[in-house]
């Protein structure tokens, strides 16, 4: 396997769904390291899998799989995984700022990063814009009228609160980034962003949204994706986006297929996060996209 790192040619802009948002001139890692490729994993419960099959014992309040996408991308890329991402995590957390968690404090992620790191992994961003309490806030068990649409709520006079979440956030995002480069000098560092969660309009059969929430909803996941993906660029930091590569397999779908759990479950996991299919398939794509 070729060991891609990554150096000049920075795409500008917002990448494609399915594509890594900079590329540049590689070289073999066998060339360059006489060790396995060193690789730290930062994130949130989206990176973390609360839930999914056995979790690490070594840091229980953080609801971390032994089975999420971060080990299956160190796996499928033989390397060394020191995984410190941590369920309800925040960009601050990533960096200086301890996180509280049931069975006590963790360091702020980061602190995991040094000059020999070779691979860094970053899924984060919705806790920063309070994403699953927005989520539950659109649930409405009924179909309309008896209830209200969270749509309607969040744009009322024609402002976009959530979308206003998300451009506050971008800089404390801008701040992160710059912050694992400055631990991690060598490495590549790449963001995974967040996937296709529910169907377009929805399934209010199924999942307790009414139409156009759903698709609110959904547009929130993906506004945050292309600005978390425009803030990697300027900082010559790779994006990779998985909304196509888990399209398909929403909370709506068969449950036999879904990546995510609904708000209805399931399955054993919490909702709206991935399942253990969905970790895997996630995993894949990312390994793929680095390979």
């Amino acid at each position: 396997m070729t060991w891609k790192t990554h150096s000049a040619a920075i795409l500008a802009g917002v990448v494609a769904a399915g594509s890594i948002a900079a590329l540049g001139t590689g070289v073999s890692h066998a060339e360059t390291h006489a060790s396995p490729i060193q690789y730290v994993a930062l994130g949130d419960s989206a990176a973390a899998g609360p839930l999914v099959t056995e979790q690490d014992s070594s840091a229980p309040g953080c609801l971390r799989s032994l089975d999420n996408y971060p080990s299956v991308v160190a796996q499928r890329l033989d390397a060394h995984l020191t995984d410190v991402t941590c369920s309800s995590a925040r960009s601050a957390n990533v960096t200086d700022t301890a996180q509280t968690t049931f069975s006590g404090q963790v360091p702020p992620q980061e602190t995991a990063l040094g000059p020999d790191t070779d691979l860094v992994t970053i899924t984060i961003g919705a806790n920063d814009i309070s994403l699953f309490p927005t989520v539950l806030s659109c649930v409405n068990p009924l179909p309309e009228p008896t209830g209200t649409s969270c749509r309607d709520k969040f744009t009322a006079g024609g402002v976009d609160q959530q979308r206003q979440l998300v451009e506050n956030a971008s800089a404390g995002w801008s701040s992160m980034l710059e912050s694992v480069r400055d631990r991690a000098p060598s490495a590549r560092i790449v963001v995974i962003g967040y996937g296709t969660y529910i169907a377009a309009d929805g399934c209010p059969g199924t999942q307790p949204f009414w139409p156009r929430d759903a698709d609110y909803l959904q547009s929130v996941i993906d506004y945050g994706n292309t600005v978390m993906a425009a803030t990697a660029a300027r900082h010559g930091v790779e994006y990779i986006d998985i909304t196509e590569a888990t399209a398909g397999h929403d909370i709506c779908t068969d449950p036999a297929t879904a990546y995510y759990t609904g708000i209805v479950p399931t399955q054993p996991a919490v909702p709206l996060h991935p399942t253990a299919a969905g970790m895997q398939a996630i995993g894949k794509t990312v390994a793929d996209a680095l390979s």
